[in-house]
């Protein structure tokens, strides 16, 4: 069976193999400071330098004595290093390994998502510039309200992903954090400048205060941020799902040559991409409320935390990783219908103007209640008939005794509902 950790750049960072070679690194570096403490003669260092290695294999072998893998993998690093093996994991406990090599782990995860954001923020831009002036209806509760343009309406997804891109880069800032201070935080084997060292090297901050972990409110907050920006490509796929209901039928997500939307109906071409993405957005929601229950450990430590985590760290980045895999193409390929949307706006026989024509009431003197009750009466008239509301309009006496025909038919114009999509743009960075 293939490792899912190993098929991709964002599955390798999660691998064994390599959160091991950064646990081998740290023991280096620790080395590296205590030599320049005086601590570690300086042809010891030479020799850890050059021998320090593991064996992967070997490591889960000797777990399966020790019932403890950091154990067997300072053990295996030890063999390697002879009579220098006195000078490893001086001081360090576990979770100085585990917790430091984590946030490197979680660093490299970020950036990838990172770069995920910009990507499909790149996409997004493009989408709407080219769709700024198409108009279409917008929608409230699932029924017909009033014309936009589906460039404000890509627009909009866009602001969103750069606020996820603020949560993002904040959420790595906050992970950005190294641990070497001992079996309960408290320094009393080992120096601190060994951890100033350390995260120095890893491009880290020393926490600055931990007990035997890094606070979980830390990795809290991470995971909260990738089960919102998956939300957001929940929104977004759920949008497009929508949007491609044959009775709307705006948008389609791609379809290629030969791809089957149906085993039993020929016909169908279905959002599957888009429902996959809405389906593990759940799994990143799920794996937040674990990671709020991941803070409140026993006194200075227990594990119960780390079961946990080797499950939702590795698994929320992965499959968001996935997500932004799927929408992006999605998106830079999406199929596009303006004349479906012209087609919709049309469909209510001009409802979508009726608060247009309620404000015009109040401009000639109405009170809000009077006019509103006018034009709801005419709008009523509309869904029981099949007259058009600007006919049903020009009919009623009490519209026809304020507005002129000609007053009515300014309240149709779409470039009025339109006007100001330059200036909204404009506040979103979409100039």
């Amino acid at each position: 069976m293939i490792d899912r950790y190993t098929l991709s750049k964002m599955g390798n960072i999660w691998s064994e193999n390599h959160k091991l070679e950064i646990m081998l690194k740290i023991e280096v570096l620790a080395c590296e400071a205590y030599t320049k403490l005086g601590d570690i003669p300086k042809k010891a260092m030479e020799k850890i330098k050059k021998n320090a290695k593991f064996d992967i294999d070997e490591v889960k072998r000797l777990e399966e004595k020790t019932k403890h893998d950091i154990v067997a993998f300072i053990n295996n690093v030890g063999q390697n290093l002879g009579p220098e093996a006195r000078y490893l994991h001086v001081g360090l406990t576990s979770s100085d390994l585990l917790d430091t090599a984590l946030s490197v782990q979680l660093v490299e995860a970020s950036d990838l998502i990172l770069a995920d954001i910009k990507k499909m923020m790149a996409v997004l831009k493009q989408k709407a510039k080219k769709y700024k002036d198409t108009s279409c209806i917008a929608r409230t509760h699932g029924v017909h309200a009033e014309p936009m343009t589906f460039g404000l309406k890509v627009a909009n997804w866009y602001d969103e992903m750069k606020r996820n891109q603020t949560r993002m880069e904040e959420a790595r800032e906050m992970v950005r954090v190294g641990k070497i201070s001992g079996s309960v935080g408290t320094y009393a084997n080992i120096d601190p400048f060994v951890e100033e060292y350390i995260c120095e090297k890893l491009q880290l901050k020393p926490a600055n205060i931990a007990t035997q972990i890094i606070s979980r409110d830390i990795h809290c907050q991470w995971v909260a941020t990738l089960g919102m920006i998956g939300a957001t490509l929940n929104k977004i796929s759920t949008e497009i799902r929508l949007l491609q209901k044959t009775e709307v039928l705006e948008v389609e997500e791609p379809f290629f040559k030969g791809q089957i939307g149906s085993s039993a109906m020929p016909h169908k071409r279905n959002p599957v991409a888009c429902e996959r993405i809405s389906g593990l957005s759940r799994l990143l929601r799920s794996n937040v409320q674990a990671a709020y229950e991941n803070t409140a450990l026993w006194h200075e430590r227990d594990i119960s935390h780390s079961s946990v985590e080797r499950i939702i760290l590795p698994d929320s980045a992965i499959a968001l990783d996935y997500m932004f895999g799927k929408i992006t193409p999605i998106l830079d390929g999406l199929l596009i219908y303006p004349k479906n949307m012209i087609s919709n706006l049309a469909k209510t026989k001009g409802l979508i103007y009726s608060q247009r024509v309620l404000l015009e009431l109040m401009k000639k003197g109405l009170t809000r209640e009077a006019a509103y009750d006018i034009i709801q009466k005419c709008a009523m008239q509309v869904w029981q008939e099949t007259s058009d509301f600007k006919d049903i309009l020009n009919r009623d006496r009490k519209v026809r005794k304020y507005l002129k025909p000609s007053q009515i038919d300014a309240c149709f114009d779409i470039k009025y509902y339109t006007r100001q999509t330059d200036k909204i743009f404009k506040k979103v960075g979409l100039k």
